[in-house]
């Protein structure tokens, strides 16, 4: 004869606090659950898609039958993405460096220095964030041609030595958060202005440096625009964004294989972040609107 034995009412009190705790876990929690999902669902279904056959990828069915691990290898060798890749981190890295180089000096004057015309110089820079690139395009394409540039990303690239206008405004907005005693401080110790800048202003500032950096480089890493008015025309300069059109044009009923570079192309950018997401999230904060 056998017995059974029901919980003991302190285990069953300590299960029910347990439950409602987790409800109400999930309660507080639901805007941030409810957009994680239509955040992550897209990725999950890109994934899942890139691992399935060419016969499965074409059905409604969610979950891959088999693992086709093999996509990922097979891409490169129906698209030269690794001079994709190539042109794409080149574009990317040297955009960033360029317009670190030429705004933090500019954002700094605008902090700092007290001249006439600053608040006009100011304004300007305002101005060139609200201008869309598109308005400019067929003038500059024309100057970039009589260089003989076009068909190469170097048009995308040099312009970033005269400066990014969002960056110089992000910039700035936090260079006039920093107290002027730790420059005078500097001064009176015999640091000229770019001294100054390098030994005490740079250091303080790395965080919002972090922020204008990601920013650009997660551009420049997807940017599309640029690289179609520029590079279409040469095969070899193209970038990810680019040759992932084309690839998708190209193989359109092999959707497992356009998922495969897809996720290719997105995984970079979600890896960066993920690892500078503390430094990112810190920049944005320190370089909001006060």
């Amino acid at each position: 004869m056998t017995t059974t034995t029901s919980p003991s009412p302190a285990a069953a009190a300590t299960a029910s606090v347990r439950w409602r705790r987790m409800l109400l876990w999930i309660a507080n929690h639901a805007l941030a659950i409810a957009l994680s999902i239509m955040f992550l669902g897209p990725l999950v279904f890109i994934t899942l898609t890139a691992l399935m056959d060419d016969n499965q990828a074409l059905t409604s069915q969610l979950w891959p039958k088999t693992w086709n691990w093999g996509n990922f290898t097979e891409i490169f060798e129906k698209a030269p993405l690794l001079t994709w890749i190539g042109n794409t981190l080149m574009y990317s890295v040297l955009a960033t460096a360029f317009m670190l180089l030429s705004s933090v000096p500019v954002a700094y004057a605008l902090a700092r220095f007290r001249f006439r015309g600053r608040k006009l110089a100011f304004l300007m820079v305002i101005t060139m964030m609200m201008l869309p690139p598109q308005v400019v395009s067929v003038p500059v394409y024309l100057i970039w041609a009589r260089f003989h540039l076009t068909g190469t990303l170097w048009p995308l690239i040099i312009p970033m030595l005269l400066g990014d206008a969002f960056s110089i405004f992000l910039l700035r907005q936090f260079l006039i958060t920093i107290p002027r005693e730790y420059s005078d401080a500097a001064k009176v110790d015999g640091c000229g202005e770019f001294r100054t800048l390098v030994r005490v202003i740079l250091p303080m500032a790395r965080p919002a440096i972090a922020a204008v950096a990601l920013f650009s480089f997660f551009y420049c890493w997807n940017d599309y625009y640029g690289p179609l008015l520029y590079a279409r025309t040469d095969l070899d300069n193209w970038t990810l964004s680019l040759g992932l059109a084309a690839f998708r044009s190209v193989h359109r009923v092999q959707w497992n294989l356009t998922m495969a570079a897809t996720l290719l192309v997105i995984a970079p950018v979600i890896i960066l972040f993920f690892f500078a997401q503390k430094v990112f999230i810190e920049g944005v904060k320190l370089t909001g609107v006060k």
